[in-house]
């Protein structure tokens, strides 16, 4: 996808531009295109950016560390405020008191908006941090675990000096 000029976006017809997609992303391993539908309108101060998109990729389970395909479903909409870069280039910008409302994502009025960036990061919030391949996953297979415990050679002094005294 192209990055969108933003003063071009304010000529497009009801300030809005829609994009439909079938693609791989670059950073973002997955086992089919992301495909979907991406739209950004322009509304003065800010641009509303909403997407539906899917793909699937591959997790591996947090449990038993098998690998599993997992269905990634995006629906979404961001405001991005529109800020004169001017602003933020103040002497000591970077050491200014920052309050909740100024986190937020800004742009160039000038500037361009990079759909592919965006789209990916929205992805990427999407992969469950808790990757579990089936809700039922037991542990690691007994198979995997051996009958012996795994010691460190490091501590098998103090292993020796343990046993010595009784429990």
């Amino acid at each position: 996808m192209e990055a969108i000029h933003i003063p071009q976006l304010i000529k497009a017809p009801a300030r809005t531009e829609t994009i439909s997609f079938r693609e791989m992303l670059p950073d973002l391993e997955t086992l089919t295109p992301v495909q979907g539908r991406l739209q950004v309108i322009h509304q003065g101060q800010y641009l509303e950016v909403s997407v539906r998109a899917e793909t699937i990729i591959t997790l591996t389970c947090h449990r038993c560390l098998k690998q599993y395909n997992h269905r990634l479903s995006l629906e979404t909409t961001e405001l991005i405020w529109l800020e004169d870069p001017a602003a933020a280039s103040l002497p000591y910008a970077s050491e200014r008191e920052v309050s909740v409302e100024d986190l937020v994502e800004t742009l160039s009025p000038t500037g361009y908006f990079d759909p592919t960036s965006w789209l990916y990061e929205q992805l990427c919030l999407e992969i469950p941090p808790r990757q579990l391949c089936d809700e039922a996953c037991s542990d690691i297979p007994q198979s995997a675990q051996s009958s012996e415990p795994n010691i460190d050679r490091r501590w098998a002094s103090l292993q020796a000096l343990k046993q010595q005294f009784p429990s």
